[in-house]
C-alpha cells in the first residue's frame, strides 16, 4: 500500500470520469430530445412497439400534475407487486434453497426500499430472497427505481429550458427511453465485464467445500462450508449503475462473488458515479448552458475530493489506542485487503456521495472521524453527485436558496437561468433541502426514547447513537449502507426507516414538480448588469460555503454526540 499510488489512481479515476461523462450527458440530452442516432435504429423499433401494444401517444405531452400522477401510480404499483413478491416467495419458482416467506414487516420494509431506490436492507439475501425474488423482484426494481428518479430530473431540467408552457414531457416516453437507451445497454456490457472478472452468474444449488482449516466451535468440528451461488453480475451491473446499492449477498459489494478483484472494485465505482456525474452535463446541454453543467460538475467534484481526502487521513493514520501496542500501518479493520485503504476509501466516498448504499468495506468499523465522512456526505442531502436524478435536483435546489441568499444580500431580487426566483421556488428548495434532515433527526429521537429502538443496539455510548443516527439518516436520503451493529430487522425498525424511505423520497419529488409548474410558466429574463453569474469560481465559493453550513446546522448538534465525542474519548484512549 502506497500514499503515493493511491493519490495517482484517485487522479486517474477522476480524469477519465471528466472525459467520459460529457459524452454520455450529451448522448441522453439527444435521446431525451427525440434525436436518436442511425445506429440505435433497432432500439427505436423496439421504443415505437412497447408504445404500440401499451396504446401511448410519444407525441402527447404532460402537465405537472398528469406526469406526477403517472410516476406515483407506477410506482405504488411496483410497490404492491414486490411486496406481495417477497410475502409470497415461499410459493414462487426458483426456490431451491426452500427459504421461507418474508415476515409482512421485512416485506413492506425491503418493497419500499428497493422502489425509492434505497435498497436498504435489513434481510441477508442469500439467506432471505429467492432466486425469483432477486431477479424478478429486486433486480427489476432497480431500473424501474433508476428510471424513475432520472425522468423527475428531466422534468426540472425541461421546466428551465422552456417557457410559457405547461407541458413538461411525458412520463410514459421518458421512462422507456431511460430503460432502452441508458440502463439496459450500459448494464449489459458491465454484466459481462464482471463475469470476466469472477463475478458469478449462475442458478445453481449452492455449493458445499471442504475448508482447509476445520474449526472447532462449542459443540463441533466444521470441516465444510456453504457457497451461495446465484444470477449476481445481472444485478450486480444494475445495482450500482442505478445508484440502488442492494447487494445479492448480504456482505454486498465487499463479497468475493459481487467483487473479487482491484480492478472490477475500480469499476464498480465508476459504475455508481457515471450518471450522476453525466446527468450534471445532460442539464447544460438541455438548457443550452453548457458553462452551468461544468459549474455544478466542478463543484460537486470539488467536495466529493475534500471528503475523501479527509477519510483517506483518519483510516491511514489510524487508531491511537492501537499504535500505542507498537503496531505500525494503516486502519485496516473493516477493509478487504486486496482493495487497500484507496480502494476502499474511493469505494466508500462515491457510494455514499452518490446515495448508492452499496459498500465494499465494513463502515462500522472505520475510525470514528473515518465513518463521518459517508455519514456527512450523506447528510447533505443527495446533492454531491447524489442519486441518479435526485443528485441533479437536490444540488439545483441548493443552488436556489445559495441565489435567493446572495439576492437579499445585495437587495435584487434572484434569478437562475434567465428565471425569476420567487416563493414557490424558494419553498420547494427548502423542502427538498430539509425535510430529509428533519425526519431523520425525528426518527433518531424517537429510536433513542423508546424501548423498541434501544433494543436493537449492541454498542453503548457515542457508537451506538451513531449506528441509529447513521440508519435514519441513510433511510431519508435513500443511501441504503448502514453501520451494521444496529438490528434493523424488528418491526420497530422496519416501519421507521421504511416511513423515512418514503418520505425522504416521495416529498421532495412531490416539490420538484410544484417547483417546475410554477418555472416553465415563466418568460426568460434577458440577463442585467446586476444579474449574478451563477458559473463562476466565485459563486462556487459561495455555494460550497451554503452546503457546508446547511449541513453543519442541521447535523453538527448530533453528530458533537456521536462520532466526534467517539474520536475525542479515543485520543484520551478510553473505549466504551
Amino acid at each position: 500500500m502506497n500514499i503515493f499510488l493511491d493519490i495517482f489512481s484517485f487522479i486517474l479515476f477522476f480524469g477519465i470520469l471528466t472525459i467520459i461523462s460529457p459524452i454520455l450527458g450529451k448522448y441522453m440530452a439527444d435521446i431525451y430530445e427525440g434525436r436518436v442516432h442511425p445506429s440505435l435504429k433497432p432500439i427505436r423499433y423496439v421504443e415505437k412497439t412497447i408504445y404500440k401494444i401499451l396504446g401511448i401517444d410519444e407525441s402527447k405531452e404532460m402537465n405537472w400534475k398528469e406526469y406526477l400522477y403517472a410516476l406515483l401510480s407506477f410506482n405504488f404499483l411496483g410497490f404492491l407487486v414486490l411486496f406481495l413478491t417477497l410475502l409470497f416467495q415461499k410459493y414462487l419458482p426458483l426456490n431451491q434453497y426452500h427459504i421461507p416467506n418474508m415476515s409482512w414487516d421485512l416485506a413492506f420494509n425491503t418493497a419500499v426500499s428497493f422502489v425509492t431506490n434505497t435498497n436498504w436492507q435489513a434481510y441477508a439475501g442469500e439467506t432471505q430472497a429467492t432466486y425469483f425474488s432477486q431477479i424478478t423482484g429486486l433486480a427489476l426494481q432497480n431500473f424501474l427505481s433508476a428510471a424513475s428518479g432520472i425522468v423527475v430530473a428531466l422534468v426540472l431540467i425541461r421546466a428551465f429550458a422552456r417557457k410559457n408552457t405547461i407541458y413538461l414531457g411525458n412520463f410514459y416516453v421518458d421512462f422507456t427511453r431511460t430503460i432502452l437507451y441508458v440502463l439496459l445497454p450500459v448494464a449489459f456490457f458491465s454484466a459481462l465485464f464482471l463475469v470476466s472478472q469472477g463475478v458469478i452468474q449462475n442458478f445453481s444449488h449452492y455449493k458445499t467445500i471442504e475448508l482447509l482449516e476445520p474449526y472447532k466451535d462449542s459443540k463441533n468440528i466444521i470441516t465444510t462450508q456453504t457457497l451461495p451461488m446465484g444470477p449476481v453480475a445481472s444485478q450486480e451491473a444494475i445495482k450500482l449503475l442505478g445508484t440502488n446499492g442492494g447487494g445479492f449477498f448480504n456482505a454486498n459489494s465487499a463479497h468475493p462473488f459481487e467483487n473479487p478483484t482491484p480492478l472490477s472494485n475500480v469499476f464498480e465505482a465508476f459504475l455508481i458515479i457515471l450518471i450522476p456525474a453525466s446527468l450534471v452535463f445532460t442539464f447544460g446541454y438541455m438548457i443550452k448552458d453548457k458553462r452551468q453543467g461544468w459549474f455544478l460538475y466542478s463543484v460537486m467534484l470539488f467536495v466529493l475530493m475534500l471528503f475523501m481526502g479527509i477519510q483517506y487521513y483518519f483510516e491511514w493514520f489510524g487508531n491511537p489506542i492501537v499504535k500505542k501496542l507498537g503496531i505500525e500501518g494503516p486502519y485496516l479493520i473493516g477493509k478487504e485487503l486486496r482493495f487497500g485503504i484507496g480502494g476502499t476509501v474511493l469505494f466508500s466516498s462515491i457510494t455514499t456521495a452518490t446515495s448508492c448504499g452499496a459498500v465494499n468495506s465494513m463502515l462500522d468499523s472505520f475510525t470514528p472521524l473515518g465513518g463521518l465522512v459517508p455519514m456527512s456526505l450523506i447528510s447533505l442531502g443527495e446533492i454531491i453527485f447524489g442519486g441518479v436524478g435526485s443528485g441533479l435536483y437536490g444540488m439545483i435546489a441548493m443552488v436556489i436558496i445559495a441565489v435567493f441568499v446572495a439576492g437579499l444580500m445585495i437587495g435584487r431580487t434572484p434569478e437562475y437561468l434567465n428565471k425569476k426566483i420567487e416563493s414557490r421556488e424558494m419553498w420547494s428548495s427548502v423542502v427538498i433541502t430539509l425535510v430529509s434532515g428533519i425526519t431523520a433527526l425525528l426518527l433518531t429521537t424517537l429510536a433513542l426514547y423508546t424501548k423498541w429502538g434501544l433494543s436493537s443496539m449492541s454498542n453503548p455510548g457515542p457508537h451506538g447513537l451513531s449506528e441509529v443516527l447513521y440508519a435514519y439518516i441513510s433511510t431519508s436520503n435513500n443511501s441504503g449502507s448502514a453501520f451494521a451493529g444496529l438490528n434493523a430487522n424488528t418491526v420497530f425498525y422496519n416501519i421507521t426507516t421504511g416511513l423515512a424511505m418514503l418520505i425522504g423520497r416521495f416529498i421532495p419529488i412531490i416539490a420538484v414538480f410544484y417547483m417546475a409548474s410554477s418555472l416553465s410558466l415563466k418568460k426568460h429574463v434577458p440577463p442585467s448588469p446586476g444579474t449574478l453569474p451563477t458559473h463562476t469560481l466565485v459563486f462556487g465559493v459561495w455555494l460550497v460555503f451554503i452546503i457546508i453550513v446547511v449541513g453543519a446546522l442541521t447535523f453538527l448538534p448530533a453528530f458533537s454526540l456521536g462520532p466526534i465525542l467517539e474520536h475525542m474519548l479515543m485520543l484520551e484512549g478510553v473505549t466504551l
